[in-house]
């Protein structure tokens, strides 16, 4: 891993064995994510770099590049969903978060055939993977509060069938 590459934390990461194609997408995705905000490196050699780690072969390739890709092209438009539910300004967040929340707002808004609730479940596994002691309840605030804008039909059905409160 480069110097801009975070480790996982130790005792967080899940046995390997049990990861999905897209979880591993993810994982590589917010290391990506996390070289072009600390880093500022451009998305073209993150890529190179990410796809040449060990175990990128068994991550899902293409939900990779639609999250790195996706992410730092719609990067003003993912930083104004998430802004005004922060309780702080946007740079003093984790940059480890914040690449966690840019993937769960991109696939909130892109990725219709993952359901909401695992959107939110893979980016807190994330942030308790990759973050800080608490990084994954900031991220579970943050993203429960967008699903009810940016996946409204499916909070709304999971409502009226009793699976949510209020």
């Amino acid at each position: 891993m480069s110097e801009t590459t975070p480790p996982p934390r130790a005792g967080a990461p899940r046995k390997a064995s049990s990861r999905s194609a897209r979880t591993r997408a993810r994982e590589f995705a917010v290391q990506a994510l996390y070289q072009h905000l600390v880093g500022r490196n451009e998305p073209e050699s993150i890529d190179a770099f990410t796809r040449d780690l060990s175990g990128f072969h068994k991550a899902d390739s293409a939900h990779y590049d639609a999250l790195l890709h996706g992410s730092i092209r719609e990067s003003a438009e993912l930083d104004g969903l998430i802004a005004p539910l922060l309780d702080r300004k946007l740079e003093e967040i984790s940059p480890i978060e914040h690449a966690v929340m840019w993937i769960g707002v991109y696939e909130f808004r892109h990725c219709a055939d993952v359901p909401w609730r695992v959107v939110i479940n893979e980016c807190v596994e994330l942030a308790k993977e990759f973050g800080g002691t608490d990084g994954h309840k900031y991220v579970n605030g943050v993203l429960n509060g967008l699903a009810p804008q940016l996946r409204a039909p499916e909070v709304d059905a999971d409502r009226a069938a009793g699976k949510l409160r209020g």
